[in-house]
Order: structure tokens, then C-alpha cells, then sequence
């Protein structure tokens, strides 16, 4: 892909390689860093570790290589700046994998909500 003259190369992850995302949602730090892709849309590693004073430069390299593993960045370089966005398809599937494990038990419970207010609808008719 060319941009502006110049190449820009995009790097994800292979898929072999592919990591849980609640794995990287489990850390507070990879946490901030996606709060902060979510509100700026695309950041340089640089910005993004300049945003972490008290964590190394290395070990926010690190919690960056993480997200990218889980697909739940992307990372493309133009120049010699690797910018950083968000891929919110595989947050999306990722919220559907899990919340749709819960539907049985939201559906039981809102059948139940609904016989208990007919019931209660019913003793106030009679």
C-alpha cells in the first residue's frame, strides 16, 4: 500500500499465533492503552509510551505486542513511526463470543420476571 509517496506496511499478527483477547483486557496498563486508541483513533508507539511515564519504553512495547497477538490492534508503519488503531471487529466478536454465552440464562430469567408480574397482574384483577 502506498501513502503519501511513501510505503506503509501493516503488521498483524499471524493467525497461528493468535492470543485470547480477554487475555489482553485482563491488564489495567493494555486496558489504558486501548482507552486511549478509543479516544485518539490512531497514536505512534511513541505517543502511547509517552502516555505511561512510570512504564518503560520495553515493557509498553511489550503490552503493545500483546494487543497486536490478540488482534485487538493493528500496527502500520510509514517511515520510521509504527502507529497504532484499534481493529474494533475483533472487540466486537470477542463482547458477542462471550455475551452470548450468557443468553440462556437471560432469557430464563426474564420468562420468569414475565410470569411472575402476569401472576401479579392476575391476583390484582380478581
Amino acid at each position: 500500500m502506498i501513502v503519501s509517496g511513501t510505503y506503509l506496511m501493516v503488521a498483524r499478527s499471524p493467525k497461528s499465533r493468535k492470543r485470547d483477547p480477554f487475555e489482553a483486557l485482563a491488564d489495567p496498563t493494555r486496558r489504558g492503552i486501548l482507552d486511549l486508541l478509543r479516544r485518539d483513533g490512531v497514536r505512534t508507539a511513541g505517543d502511547i509510551a509517552d502516555a505511561f511515564p512510570r512504564i518503560s519504553r520495553p515493557a509498553v512495547s511489550r503490552h503493545l505486542r500483546v494487543l497486536r497477538e490478540c488482534g485487538i490492534v493493528v500496527a502500520a508503519q510509514a517511515g520510521r513511526e509504527w502507529r497504532y488503531r484499534i481493529d474494533g471487529a475483533v472487540l466486537a466478536q470477542a463482547y458477542r463470543d462471550w455475551f452470548e454465552r450468557f443468553a440462556p440464562f437471560w432469557e430464563r430469567s426474564l420468562e420468569r420476571l414475565k410470569q411472575q408480574v402476569e401472576s401479579d397482574e392476575g391476583a390484582n384483577d380478581g
